[in-house]
């Protein structure tokens, strides 16, 4: 099984792997993975986190199978199934957390900075090393990576190739935080039974407009604002979170 599953307490865990190859990514992971994902959306839960096990998150494609040689036809299918993973985190109505160890190269930095939230082990290593080795980036880095540290950063990172640690993750705003390696499940554990406890409405809508944002004109992101603001403002949870306030205080 090359993606374990468990779900617990409203959040599901889901695990790379292929410990033996550094959760390199074959085809069978991306099915894998994308279906572990849409079953967390059909069970409903409030968060996620993405890990990897073993002595790396996941180092990339894996460059020792052969490549698939069905045509135009097949090779699209199956790169579309990679981006699947981006539009289903992206998708998905609760945040989803990237905790990462090691290697994060290629597709599993990809993995990791199309999450919500990333939590990285101080031994975490990061790169896009696709150019150097005849292939392009998928998962939306393009979009998401310029957005995050600019684009002159964006063409360095990716068109140099060169790995960077967590510490430069942090600096640049890719990680949220870095913890020590022993801590990283149990840090990014409690991050997402946070989020699995907030109103699930408010964030899902929330994740959604921050998603969509940078995409947005002001005067669309203020009528979406709008349209979400009168969602929640009549919504059970609303009204249930402002009557505990009242308690409390």
């Amino acid at each position: 099984m090359s993606v374990e599953y468990v779900a617990e307490d409203g959040i599901a865990h889901i695990g790379l792997n292929r410990p033996e190859r550094l959760n390199a990514v074959s085809q069978d992971l991306v099915e894998s993975l994308c279906g572990a994902l849409e079953r967390a959306i059909r069970e409903e839960v409030g968060a996620a986190v993405l890990s990897g096990r073993g002595r790396a998150f996941c180092a990339g494609y894996d460059l020792r199978q052969e490549p698939t040689d069905g045509g135009y036809t097949t090779s699209r299918r199956e790169v579309e199934r990679i981006q699947d993973i981006t539009r289903l985190i992206r998708r998905a109505p609760f945040p989803v957390v990237a905790a990462v160890h090691g290697y994060a190269l290629g597709a599993g930095c990809e993995f990791a900075l199309c999450s919500d939230l990333v939590v990285a082990a101080d031994d975490a290593v990061f790169g896009f090393p696709e150019v150097g080795v005849g292939l392009s980036i998928t998962g939306g880095i393009s979009h998401i990576l310029p957005l995050a540290v600019g684009l002159a950063k964006a063409k360095e990172l990716v068109l140099l190739g060169g790995r960077f640690g967590a510490a430069e993750a942090r600096q640049w705003g890719l990680v949220n935080s870095v913890v020590p390696r022993a801590d990283l499940m149990d840090e990014a554990s409690r991050l997402a039974r946070t989020l699995a406890d907030l109103p699930r409405k408010a964030l899902g809508l929330a994740k959604s407009a921050l998603d969509r944002g940078p995409q947005n004109d002001l005067g669309c992101a203020l009528e979406l604002e709008t349209l979400h603001a009168l969602e929640t403002r009549g919504s059970t949870e609303a009204a249930q979170a402002a009557a505990s306030f009242r308690k409390q205080s």
